[in-house]
This record gives C-alpha cells, structure tokens and sequence, in this order.
C-alpha cells in the first residue's frame, strides 16, 4: 500500500512538474522576448540574455501573436531590460498591469519612459539607477510603488504622486538627489523608511 501511495505521489509531482515547465514557455517576435503567463492566456516581457538586445527605442504591443494563438502583454517581467544602457526609451501599452522588479534596473541611457494608466504597480528596484531620466509620469492608477523603485535615479528633478497610490516602499527615491520637487497626496497611507533620504 505504501508503496502504491509513493508511486501515486511521484506521478502526480511529474505531472505537476510538466504544467509547471509547459506555463514558462517562451519566444521572440519583433525582437523582444516573450513567457507566457501562468493563466495561458497572457504574456510577459522577459529578460534577454543577448548582449545585443534592447536598444535605443523600444515599443512593446499591446498584444503578439504566437503559435496560432493572440496573447496580450500584460506585464514587464522580473528584469526584463535589466543593465541595458543604450536603451533610451520605451512605449508601454495600455495592456500592461504590472512592471516587475527589477526591470529597468542601470538603464542608464533611458531618458523618457511613459507608464500608461494601465499599470497598477511598480515593483521593487524597477528603475534604479536610472540616472538619464529626467522626469517621469506615475499615472493614476498606480497603487503601490516598490521599495527602492527609483533609487539613485540622479537626473530626476521633479515628481507628481497622484492620488491613487497608497505606499511608498523603502529607499524608494533614496539618493534622487537632483529632485527639486516632489508632490505627496493625502491618498498615501505609508511612506518606507528612507524613502527620500539624500535627495539634496
């Protein structure tokens, strides 16, 4: 009996196992690198491990098509444009929901980037060190911004806050020291431990 109940168990974990795998699939189109999502039924940007990927201006899709089937980008993944300095924009549709941590991580020669009022999160380190970009829009849908998100982004000199976000994570501005202006709603419930510590 033991050993029928062992064999039962390793089947179901192999079987698990090659959801699991099947769910991470992966592709290019149009130069970006896509995952599919858990659900099947969406997609996220995906870090590229080719040193020549990812430069100058980026437009993602709002959807891309794949083995016959039509996915929506729903998300910036988890280092998705980590340490890509000759990027110098993006274009992020109205599709994506969630930039992930990481995911702008020393893109040093990003200048602009505009996050629709798709997005409803900023994850964790998403553009430290950023250091070209100047300005950027946080739109109003956005609820949470993560614990060092802008971290020693230098160049930015002013940022709006709107009314919909409630957190402001650790360090999340920690070292912005060319702000010269930052507007706080009423809205924000909790602001991190050093969020805008060395911003002279």
């Amino acid at each position: 009996m033991k050993h029928t109940l062992l064999k039962l168990s390793l089947t179901v974990l192999l079987l698990t196992g090659s959801c699991i795998y099947a769910s991470a699939e992966s592709f290019t189109s149009g130069g970006i690198e896509y995952e599919i999502n858990g659900d099947g039924l969406s997609v996220s940007v995906r870090r590229s491990y080719s040193t020549y990927s990812y430069s100058g201006n980026v437009v993602i899709p709002s959807s891309v098509y794949y083995n016959g089937t039509t996915y929506p980008v729903t998300s910036i993944g988890e280092m998705a444009f980590y340490d890509r300095p000759k990027l110098t924009s993006v274009t992020i549709p109205n599709s994506v929901i969630t930039i992930g941590n990481l995911a702008f991580v020393n893109c040093t020669g990003l200048t602009s980037i505009s996050i629709p009022n798709s997005v409803t999160s900023i994850g964790e380190n998403a553009f430290e060190l950023c250091t070209g970009l100047t300005s950027i829009t946080i739109p109003n849908s956005v609820t949470s911004i993560g614990e060092s998100a802008f971290k020693g982004c230098t160049g930015l000199t002013s940022i709006t806050i709107p009314d919909s976000v409630i957190t402001i994570g650790d360090l999340a501005f920690y070292g912005c020291s060319g702000l010269t202006s930052i507007t706080i709603p009423n809205s924000v419930r909790s602001i991190g431990e050093y969020a805008f510590c060395v911003c002279i």
